[in-house]
C-alpha cells in the first residue's frame, strides 16, 4: 500500500512543479519594478484612480507576456539609447537591441488594448 501511495505522490509532483513554475514565470516582476512602471504610466496619462487601475492592469498584462529578464533588457536598451556618444550607438543600430525593444513595444501595445479601453 505504501509503495502505491509513493508512486502516486511522485506522479503528482511534476505537474505541481510545472504549475508553480508557470505561476512564478508570470509573476516574476518585483513590486518595485511594477510600481516604477505604474508611476511612469500615471505621469504620462494622468493621476486619477481610473488611470492607476489601467496602469496596474497594463504592467500585469506585460508581465504575462514578457519575462522580467526580457523587460529589464528592453528597459536597459531604451535607457542607453537616450544617452549620447559613439559607444552607445551600438544600442541604437544593433538588430538584437531592436528586437528586444520591439518585444516590449508589442507587449505594451497588447496591454494598452486590454487595459485602456
Amino acid at each position: 500500500m505504501i509503495s502505491v501511495l509513493s508512486v502516486l505522490i511522485l506522479a503528482i509532483q511534476p505537474g505541481r512543479a510545472d504549475a508553480q513554475g508557470a505561476a512564478a514565470r508570470y509573476n516574476d516582476y518585483p513590486t518595485v519594478a511594477r510600481a516604477d512602471y505604474i508611476f511612469g504610466c500615471m505621469s504620462a496619462n494622468g493621476r486619477t484612480r481610473r488611470i492607476l487601475e489601467q496602469c496596474a492592469c497594463s504592467i500585469d498584462e506585460i508581465a504575462g507576456i514578457l519575462p522580467y529578464e526580457d523587460y529589464v533588457s528592453a528597459e536597459t536598451v531604451l535607457a542607453l539609447r537616450r544617452g549620447g556618444g559613439e559607444r552607445l550607438s551600438l544600442f541604437r543600430s544593433a538588430a538584437v537591441a531592436s528586437t528586444i525593444v520591439a518585444d516590449l513595444r508589442r507587449a505594451q501595445a497588447e496591454a494598452e488594448l486590454v487595459c485602456f479601453q
